[in-house]
């Protein structure tokens, strides 16, 4: 079985021998099995740019559209109606920009490639360490690492010059924990390799198993000297690590490059498209199939006109002509060139315009520009815009992205008194605490009464309350510049010793078996007689210690559910009950307050009792076997009869705006999912201070999801899958983990992310043929999605980044929906390039989320203004640019086809070539702009006043087929107008109208005056600007119409100027300009009457997510599950697993130097996270 798993073999100091492994590439072709150092995340290379853009260039339908209408006009000269020319040159136009958008992207990749793989380390050469790039390492190198470093590669920690050879490390950068964690070197490498000589002849052998992507797991031995050496998680320091409070550490590099835990987890760059470039696509290539289908019904007039005109005129020669088959087929292709401006290139290149516009809008927001750090809001795509106003899932990281990691001391209730800050109308700006020398004056909580009755000593409760924080925990000290550094595995624990110092006890040493305390100005040693640490199973935390009076105390503190059932029961007077009902009732209140709730009580223990305990605490503890639960049974009897002092009342603190931003985001339709890889308490009490969940809310917790989904699973699948058979969830929430989410999912393996970003859409099933059976797993799958989706809510606790990605992807697969991931460590990156949309947080733990993301934000509540704002007006601009260009379009150009009735069914334009080239570049270009950066429905005050106006986006109502539809009947109505009307009037009627230049003349000032009208209607945002958008539009037809009709350019050019002074003659005449002003009135009049009658009549509604949500329940007749409402109190969000106590008890964390103290957070992976098989 090993032999099977540990396949990755890896010699110190002996590359030779680890570059003798290969592994298969390309058929026969092999290639070193151990990479290099050296990462790429950029997606193009010098030589793999141009041939992999183009060809996803032409992934969009209407390049290709266009490449086929160039060619046609390139090969038939003698039939195209513009030179091949006039279309390439704005298709090579529209290819560079879309070509050098792309490239910026990418540069801004390599740039921070280099500058990574540029870093300086200092690896072992020879007899010495020399300093090196992180690109130069391969396995089997020796590292030295110094404090501040940060981890270049996946190293097995081999010594340091801390006791034990532990090392302290920071993982913000992979997790986005802030607190220190530490590992430590076998012992057997720590008492060997003493010296450099002694790393140079290293001769180690790690075996372990191949590169993986679980952050918290690893498995492997060393081989040194003939022996075996067991390996795990505890002895690796990952690539991104920072080495904290640690002088200097030696590695071995096992893993590097893309093959290290952290790349694993960063996925590949993938083409994020937008729905709207999808829909655009298939009308694309419905408008190709529309001009196919006018072609061909035009042709065959064509061969009916021809055919019967040589049947009458059969005396003609027929020398030089063509047969009536091939000047149909000729026919037919000049159709397809003439009606190809339909889908007009110019759109597609003023789209990109619009797009870099409200980029740049972005950009310049001072609204979402955070002045403490220096950092604005950043769009580093231009193509997503509009996908931001379609959002209506967030996955969102916990620590640091809505919380700051910051715990404040918040309340207190000591002895059934409730102590909350002062409630001052102006603050005291001077520090109550200048009295203690050693407070830190960092505390916000302040509270005179307290403080003066902590001051006075005479209160037991209120002293022994401060001396259990002062004593009752794990915190290092760390003396710098005489000031006291407090260091802690968990920031609660930090909160709470820092607030005892603050009132005058305070923590100032400890060692292997006491503890120092300063308390209120006398130094007070106690000897630690056992610490009884942390487990999942306990909740609480006890420390058993000898005053310096002699009596021996012991002091607890945990969670209200475990705590309670310990407190002494027998002989309990009124005032303990009183206090005790008290108490619960601030727990209750805290909890409602969504503060993180903390039980203290303590018990006072003769000598004998002691003894006795400490005999069997002896005896457990030498155990072989089952020593774990020994322990545990003997924590038990002691731990009991205790006496409540009171409750701390901790503040996870948010970031500034999160509550704001979270509400209006539900409002607007947007479901708001958390994935976190902390554990399930902490994840839980961050969903109520966000105001995810309530105390209303049932959580579905695992065992109640697993019994849904397998209590439905049997029943018969109606024809829309599962939707029918799973339950309506009313106030629910879902919190999983992730091993849940392994069970649940088929889909969690290494392919399937890289499969779902391979197909066009991302959706694999949403179009299955449902007659067709479900594999069980898929089902499971989709109802898991539909189950979670139903809820109001849903955290997922303990998942890995790669999880955290399938999660995004799960839902893309099945809900059809636009996901958006925001985060700001790297353990988030592979989520933010999975989701449809990409936001990193610029903040404290590195840049590699901003680095990947598509958006660049400094905090969460700017996501409000992204989204419900510059989203949302994004997304409206674009459909109405979008709408109105399509009926612009139509409504010139369809006309080509009724004239083709009255021209013998010969692809002979109607209009004049410069007025078809400059239609949409000069006369309709500035409006169609003005629409698409400018324009408004509503302001942005009244955007996040209402955020409900976000619903419009999700459900794709402002352009679809539909909307399309709307727009061509539209534009084909304007043209029938346009050219029915000019052609009834000009028969017999007006006789300057008798001649083609004329007619064509009246037909282009028509449409263009009647397009000009339909802008001015649609667009509700007015300024200066929407005035000189249309007064510039109307002033460059009559500038380019007047010079291209003048005598000059007709003396130089006939072919090329033939209309002479066409409109000139047609204007001077008050009849033609009757007919035009007939035409643009029959074009506007009845359209503006429709729209005042329609919105007169349109009946007010209630609010659209809530009248549509409930007409969705409606249609889905399921059986309903009562939830009664989960009873919440407790927020106990300490470590789950086993904690460290025993290094401090053994001194293994602690200095040998006297007169150092720099000790650490001193947390293990097992106690932060869990192992993901």
């Amino acid at each position: 079985m090993e032999v099977a798993v540990f396949t990755w073999e890896v010699k110190a100091n002996d590359r030779a021998y680890n570059n003798q492994f290969k592994e298969k590439a390309f058929l026969c072709w092999q290639r070193k099995k151990y990479k290099g150092n050296i990462i790429n995340t950029a997606k193009y290379n010098f030589f793999s740019f141009l041939p992999l853009n183009i060809y996803e260039q032409f992934h969009r339908v209407s390049n290709a559209y266009f490449l086929l209408i160039i060619i046609l006009q390139a090969v038939f000269t003698e039939i195209s109606t513009m030179p091949w020319f006039t279309l390439f040159a704005p298709l090579i136009c529209l290819i560079i920009i879309r070509a050098v958008r792309d490239l910026v992207d990418d540069i801004g990749r390599h740039i921070s490639d280099r500058i990574i793989n540029n870093r300086p380390c200092q690896m072992l050469v020879g007899e010495s360490f020399l300093c090196k790039k992180w690109k130069e390492l391969r396995v089997g190198d020796l590292v030295r690492l110094h404090e501040d470093n940060i981890v270049p590669a996946d190293v097995l920690l081999l010594s340091s010059t801390e006791p034990s050879s532990l090392c302290y490390v920071e993982t913000a950068d992979i997790d986005g924990e802030t607190n220190l964690k530490y590992r430590q070197a076998l012992i057997v490498t720590h008492h060997e390799l003493t010296n450099i000589s002694d790393m140079a002849s290293f001769q180690g052998k790690v075996v372990c198993e191949e590169p993986n992507s679980r952050m918290h797991h690893f498995t492997g031995r060393l081989e040194l000297e003939g022996k075996e050496y067991a390996l795990d998680s505890g002895n690796i320091l990952l690539r991104g690590y920072k080495i904290r409070n640690t002088g200097t550490c030696y590695g071995m590099v096992i893993y590097a490059g893309f093959d290290t835990k952290i790349m694993r987890n960063c996925g590949k760059v993938h083409l994020k498209r937008t729905k709207i470039d999808h829909l655009m696509n298939r009308l694309v290539i419905l408008i190709f199939i529309f001009v196919v289908l006018i072609s061909t019904a035009l042709t065959l007039g064509f061969w009916n006109k021809v055919t019967e005109f040589k049947t009458k005129h059969y005396y003609l020669p027929e020398k030089h002509s063509y047969s009536v088959t091939n000047e149909s087929l000729l026919m037919f292709l000049s159709f397809l060139i003439l009606l190809s401006v339909m889908m007009p290139m110019a759109m597609f290149i003023i789209a990109e315009f619009i797009y870099l516009g409200n980029s740049i809008f972005i950009d310049w927001d001072v609204e979402m520009y955070y002045e403490p750090q220096d950092i604005p809001a950043k769009a580093r795509s231009t193509s997503l815009n509009v996908q931001l106003g379609q959002v209506q899932y967030i996955f969102s990281d916990k620590t640091g992205t809505l919380t700051q990691n910051i715990m404040t001391f918040k309340k207190c209730c000591i002895n059934g008194i409730i102590y909350s800050p002062d409630e001052e109308e102006a603050p005291s700006k001077e520090n109550p605490y200048l009295w203690n020398k050693y407070a830190d004056g960092k505390l916000l909580f302040q509270n005179s009464r307290l403080l003066n009755i902590v001051r006075s000593n005479k209160d037991s409760m209120v002293r022994e309350f401060w001396r259990l924080l002062a004593i009752c925990h794990t915190v290092m000290v760390e003396e710098k510049d005489n000031q006291l550094l407090y260091q802690s595995a968990s920031p609660d624990e930090e909160a709470l010793v820092t607030a005892a110092r603050n009132f005058g006890y305070v923590f100032l040493a400890r060692t292997q078996n006491s503890i120092t305390v300063m308390e209120l100005g006398e130094e007070r040693v106690y000897q630690v007689l056992a610490m009884m640490d942390f487990n999942s199973i306990r909740k609480r935390m006890s420390v058993l210690v000898r005053n310096p009076e002699g009596s021996i105390y012991l002091y607890t503190k945990g969670a209200d559910s475990v705590l309670f059932e310990r407190l002494h029961k027998k002989d309990i007077h009124k005032k303990e009950q009183a206090m005790k009902a008290a108490t619960e009732e601030a727990l209750t209140s805290f909890a409602e307050q969504t503060l993180r709730t903390l039980c203290l009580a303590y018990r006072k223990m003769d000598e004998n009792t002691y003894e006795e305990w400490h005999l069997r605490h002896q005896e457990a503890n030498i155990l072989l076997q089952n020593r774990s639960e020994a322990l545990h049974q003997v924590y038990e009897e002691i731990e009991q009869n205790l006496q409540l002092l009171g409750v701390t009342a901790i503040e996870d603190k948010l970031q500034d705006g999160v509550l704001e931003t979270i509400r209006s985001l539900k409002q607007g339709n947007i479901k708001v999912w958390v994935l976190t890889g902390d554990k399930q308490e902490t994840a839980v009490n961050i969903g109520f201070a966000c105001q995810l969940l309530s105390e209303d809310m049932h959580i579905l917790e695992e065992a109640e999801i697993i019994q849904i989904l397998e209590a439905y699973q049997d029943l018969p699948h109606s024809q829309d899958g599962c939707n029918s058979n799973l339950p309506q969830v009313k106030m629910a929430a879902m919190i999983v983990s992730g091993e849940l989410l392994v069970s649940v999912s088929s889909s969690l393996t290494v392919g399937f992310l890289d499969q779902m970003m391979k197909s066009k859409t991302g959706l694999v099933l949403q179009n299955k043929d449902r007659s067709t059976p479900e594999n069980p797993d898929v089902w499971r799958e989709r109802a898991f999605v539909e189950l979670a989706s139903r809820c109001q809510a849903v955290i997922c606790c303990r998942v890995t980044p790669k999880q955290k990605a399938l999660i995004v992807a799960l839902v893309k697969k099945y809900q059809n929906v636009v996901t958006l991931a925001i985060g700001d460590g790297a353990n988030d990156v592979n989520m933010i390039k999975t989701a449809d949309i990409g936001v990193g947080l610029a903040g404290q733990e590195g840049m590699q989320a901003v680095q990947n993301s598509d958006y660049i934000l400094a905090q969460f509540r700017f996501l409000r203004r992204l989204l419900l704002v510059h989203g949302r007006w994004s997304y409206m601009r674009v459909c109405k640019f979008l709408r109105y260009f399509v009926y612009k379009t139509l409504a010139i150009m369809m006309v080509q086809i009724w004239f083709a009735f009255y021209s013998g069914f010969t692809a002979q334009p109607l209009y004049g070539g410069w007025f078809l080239a400059l239609f949409n570049l000069l006369y309709t270009t500035l409006p169609v702009l003005y629409i698409g950066l400018f324009e408004q429905d509503v302001s942005d005050e009244q955007s996040l006043e209402l955020p409900e106006l976000y619903i419009a986006g999700q459900k794709d109502k402002l352009f679809n087929y539909w909307v399309f539809f709307q727009a061509m009947a539209h534009g084909t109505a304007t043209s029938l107008v346009n050219f029915f009307m000019t052609l009834w009037i000009s028969h017999g009627l007006i006789e300057p109208l008798h001649d083609f230049q004329s007619f064509s003349s009246v037909m282009a000032l028509s449409g263009l005056l009647s397009v000009t009208m339909e802008v001015i209607l649609i667009i509700k945002y007015w300024t200066v600007l929407t005035v000189l958008a249309i007064f510039f539009s109307l002033c460059f037809y009559i500038v380019v119409t007047w010079t291209s009709q003048s005598f000059w350019l007709f003396k130089i050019s006939p072919e090329t100027f033939p209309m002479l002074y066409a409109d000139r003659n047609m204007l001077s005449h008050p009849s033609i300009l009757l007919v035009v002003l007939l035409n643009v009135s029959l074009n506007t009049l009845p359209v503006l009457a429709f729209r005042v009658i329609y919105q007169a009549l349109k009946q007010p509604r209630p609010k659209e997510g809530e009248k549509e949500e409930g007409e969705e329940e409606e249609e889905i007749p399921t059986e309903e599950i009562s939830l009664p409402p989960r009873a919440r109190r407790s927020s106990y969000a300490f470590s789950h697993q086993e904690g460290y106590a025993d290094l401090i008890t053994q001194g293994t964390s602690l200095r040998r130097s006297p007169g150092l103290h720099r000790h650490t957070h001193i947390t293990s992976d097992e106690e932060q996270s869990m192992s993901f098989e």
